[in-house]
């Protein structure tokens, strides 16, 4: 229930990002996962796209409680290091005691756009670009930090531009009106230019375009899509 009341009552407009992002998520924290399992689809198929192997260096941007780790659990002792970033302390509370289970394992409270390293083999984004106000820079920042042969990829809500390049799944008047406006309350911006972004920025590897069902609004379903990519050298 207080997961559900904070998202009607939506994002604070006050204050800066990270401390709007603090007053929205602080109360729903420990309920976060549960209540969004059935609702971010993709998450899954997108890490296992990324073909994450022994001995790689992996950060993600934007990881939240670091809920995406358990998905590559069997994965994780193996690597040399996974990094979770985030701005959000309540948040990342969960996500200290998700990475305690792994020596190789550490959580930042950084701004994704900010964060620095070098010579990553994988970055990712799991449902995080959409909420980031400086999502270009944050696109910029993860392609600054990939090694030569890394990959980039992102799963997340859109709305397809009207005219989208070519390929790609162009979305009527409706969905592309009433999801952004819908998303917007709790400060998730859809848009078709994140695709686009990553379309022109990258060699694509995967792109998969689908539908994820809304618990909460039975029959109606919202655009996702997983994209893989390398970065033009």
């Amino acid at each position: 229930f207080t997961t559900l009341w904070r998202m009607l009552r939506g994002l604070p407009d006050a204050g800066s990002h990270a401390a709007r992002l603090q007053a929205f998520y602080r109360p729903q924290a420990e309920h976060y996962d549960a209540f969004r399992e059935r609702l971010l689809a993709g998450r899954p198929r997108m890490l296992r796209a990324l073909a994450l192997r022994a001995g790689q260096r992996v950060v993600e941007l934007g990881a939240g409680t670091g809920r995406n780790a358990e998905y590559i659990a069997d994965v994780v002792p193996g690597l040399q290091s996974l990094t979770l970033v985030d701005l959000c302390p309540a948040l990342l509370e969960q996500a200290r005691r998700r990475a305690a289970r792994w020596p190789n394992c550490r959580v930042v409270e950084a701004d994704a756009a900010g964060y620095r390293d070098r010579n990553i083999d994988r970055v990712y984004l799991s449902y995080a670009l959409t909420m980031m106000p400086d999502w270009r820079g944050v696109l910029d920042n993860a392609l600054a930090m990939l090694a030569p042969d890394g990959l980039l990829g992102v799963v997340d809500f859109y709305v397809s531009e009207a005219r989208p390049p070519r390929g790609y799944v162009t979305h009527g008047v409706w969905t592309r009106r009433f999801w952004p406006w819908w998303f917007a309350h709790d400060g998730v911006h859809l848009h078709g230019q994140v695709l686009r972004r990553l379309h022109e920025r990258l060699d694509l590897e995967f792109l998969h375009e689908g539908r994820a069902p809304l618990p909460w609004l039975p029959g109606l379903t919202v655009p996702y899509f997983i994209f893989i990519g390398r970065p033009r050298r």
